[in-house]
């Protein structure tokens, strides 16, 4: 299929070349810079040109010709497609498709056409996927392959390649999130001086402490070490992003059935909770949006209240973050410790 892709800039310059099957050398490319003084305009250069052993097909896209070396007839089209696909790629990649930006990430350039294809053939075109298989690059990220020495590629293969759809996900799940805090109410006498343990402290993320906590002993030990001011105060506020593992307690099915000659249709949601590690799924609110077209519908729920109010799709639950332990400094009496456990989850978004 496709043996080599070349990138020539305005100037004429090829800066970046890729060779799957074997190496084609650099002088393939006079017939297209023939071709290319031919042009009265540089949109003018014919797409296909033919050579004694290669066809070559390029397109034009932010001043660059993307030029493929074809050793064998193929489909045009096939071919102009999948170049168009390489150069959207590195646009939602790297924000721009320029030649600086692919020269300050030719290293992820590699890797991408490398996955997108094998052994000359087209694999993996699709973003979503591709972004599972490497990683867009961020300045931390680049700084920590460079001090690592390890790469953007993940690695476990992506669930969409296993399915006979890559270009979307096998799991449900779309977008999962928390907004988690910690509220305290306080009312200690003297100068109390407190240190606030968690069992699993990992579960913090992108932590916003109240000004009272000690940073520098939270980053070392993870511990909350603070002077507490009088009533009521947010102690922190933390936020779970989806990069992270969000195990959801619960799960949704779904059945659509339409009568025949009819505009009506039945519409099932089953949902249930999975393992919770022995934690109660309480206040759980399903949101699904309905078509347009839906007028009126009679709902039947085999558990709790509904109203027919469509609106986004909202999923939420009572979660706990054990507390260890809570020691007071600076003061003889002892206080008495009482601890509410309930923490209101963020958006959860189910594909159906």
């Amino acid at each position: 299929m496709i043996h080599s892709l070349f990138l020539v800039n305005a100037s004429g310059d090829i800066f970046l070349e890729k060779h799957w099957k074997s190496v084609v050398s650099r002088s393939v490319c006079d017939y297209f810079f023939e071709a290319l003084e031919r042009a009265t305009e540089p949109e003018n250069v014919p797409p296909v040109i033919p050579t004694p052993h290669h066809y070559l097909i390029n397109v034009l896209r932010h001043r660059i010709y993307f030029v493929a070396v074809i050793q064998s007839e193929v489909p045009p089209l096939f071919v102009i497609e999948f170049l168009h696909r390489v150069v959207d790629t590195f646009q939602d990649y790297f924000g721009v498709c320029t030649e600086a930006a692919i020269k300050d990430n030719v290293v992820v350039v590699y890797e991408l056409l490398e996955e997108m294809l094998d052994n000359g053939f087209p694999l993996a075109t699709e973003s979503n996927i591709l972004k599972e298989l490497i990683k867009p690059p961020t300045i931390l990220r680049t700084v920590v392959n460079t001090i690592t020495g390890s790469t953007n590629v993940g690695e476990q293969l992506p669930t969409g390649q296993l399915s006979v759809v890559p270009w979307r996900r096998t799991g449900s799940t779309i977008t999962a999130e928390i907004q988690g805090v910690i509220d305290a109410c306080v009312k200690l006498t003297g100068m109390p001086d407190l240190t606030l343990s968690f069992m699993n402290p990992r579960l913090l993320d992108d932590v916003s402490f109240h000004p009272c906590v000690r940073f520098k002993r939270w980053e070392a030990e993870r511990i909350l070490s603070f002077i507490p001011p009088d009533g009521n105060f947010r102690l922190l506020s933390y936020h779970v992003s989806s990069q992270n593992l969000v195990a959801i307690p619960v799960y949704v099915k779904h059945n659509i059935s339409f009568r025949e000659g009819s505009s009506q249709g039945r519409f099932e949601l089953t949902l249930g909770p999975k393992q919770t590690m022995g934690k109660a799924v309480e206040s759980v609110l399903v949101s699904s949006q309905l078509p347009r077209g839906v007028l009126n519908a009679n709902l039947n729920p085999s558990q709790g209240t509904y109203t027919f109010d469509p609106v986004t799709k909202l999923l939420s639950w009572d979660v706990g973050l054990k507390v260890n332990r809570l020691d007071m400094y600076g003061e003889k009496y002892k206080p008495f410790k009482g601890i509410k456990y309930m923490t209101k989850a963020g958006k959860f978004q189910v594909r159906t």
